[in-house]
C-alpha cells in the first residue's frame, strides 16, 4: 500500500507539472499559433467521417438505391445519355413474355429489381418520377453525411438548408429556386447543385405546399394556347435537379 501511494504521489507531480507547463506555453505563443493549434482538435465525429462512398457504413441497399436515383438525373444536368445494356446470348436472351414473372424475377436481388423500377418510371423530360428522396431514421444514423457523400459522389455540388430555420414559405421558395434553377457564375467548370432539406418534418404546411407546387409542375399545360413566350416561361419553371429530403419521423 505504501509503494502504491509514492507511485501515485509521483504520477500526480508529473501530471501537474505537465499542465504547468502547457499553461505557460499557451500563454507564450502568438494568437494566430493557438488557433490554428485548436484548430487541429476537432470533434471526433467530424475527424473520422466519411469521405468517400466507400467508407460509408450505413446499409448498403439505401446506399445503392439513392445513388441510382441520384444518376438518373445524368441526361437532365448533365447531358449524358442513358448507356443501354446489352442482351445476353443463351437462354437469359428468350423474348420476356415466353417466361413467368417468377421465372424473371428468380436471380435478381432486391437492389436489382429496385433499379430496375426507378429506370422504367421516367417522364418526358427524361428525369426520374419521383423528384425527391427522403432519407428518415432516428438522429445520428447518418442521413445527412450519406446525401452529401452521394451528392459529391454523382459530381454535384451539396447545397443544404434547414426546413425548420426558413419559417416563412416565401424564403423557403427562394432558397429552393435559388439552389435548383440558377445558374452558378463562379466558373465555367463550377458542379450543379444537389439541394438537401434537413429536418423537413419540422417545415410547416405552408413551405411543404410550395415544395410539392415546385415538384409537381405541369409540363404539358398551356402548349396549344400558350405559344412559344409560354412554353418557355414554363421550361424554366421545371425542377432540373434532384432534391433530397431527410427528416427524424416519416
Amino acid at each position: 500500500r505504501q509503494r502504491v501511494l509514492e507511485a501515485s504521489q509521483q504520477l500526480t507531480e508529473v501530471i501537474n507539472s505537465c499542465l504547468e507547463s502547457e499553461a505557460s506555453a499557451e500563454s507564450s505563443e502568438p494568437v494566430g499559433e493557438a488557433e490554428e493549434e485548436s484548430g487541429l482538435h476537432c470533434l471526433w465525429v467530424d475527424k473520422f467521417m466519411p469521405r468517400r462512398y466507400v467508407e460509408l457504413l450505413s446499409d448498403d441497399y439505401t446506399n445503392r438505391c439513392l445513388l441510382k436515383w441520384l444518376k438518373l438525373w445524368d441526361t437532365v444536368v448533365f447531358g449524358k445519355e442513358k448507356v443501354g445494356k446489352k442482351a445476353k446470348a443463351g437462354p437469359e436472351a428468350q423474348p420476356p413474355f415466353s417466361r413467368t414473372k417468377e421465372q424473371q424475377n428468380k436471380w435478381k436481388t432486391k437492389v436489382q429489381l429496385t433499379e430496375e423500377i426507378l429506370e422504367a418510371e421516367l417522364d418526358q423530360h427524361k428525369r426520374p418520377k419521383y423528384k425527391v428522396a427522403l432519407l428518415c431514421g432516428p438522429p445520428g444514423l447518418g442521413k445527412t453525411t450519406l446525401a452529401h457523400v452521394i451528392a459529391r459522389h454523382a459530381g454535384y455540388n451539396a447545397v443544404e438548408m434547414n426546413a425548420s430555420d426558413d419559417r416563412s414559405p416565401e424564403v423557403f421558395k427562394t432558397r429552393i429556386e435559388a439552389a435548383t434553377q440558377m445558374k452558378s457564375v463562379l466558373g465555367a467548370n463550377e458542379k450543379p447543385n444537389c439541394l438537401i432539406i434537413d429536418e423537413i418534418d419540422g417545415a410547416p404546411a405552408a413551405s411543404i405546399n410550395v415544395l410539392l407546387n415546385i415538384i409537381h409542375q405541369k409540363d404539358g399545360e398551356g402548349e396549344a394556347a400558350g405559344g412559344p413566350a409560354r412554353r418557355r416561361r414554363r421550361e424554366g419553371g421545371l425542377l432540373l435537379r434532384p432534391i433530397i429530403c431527410i427528416c427524424n419521423d416519416q
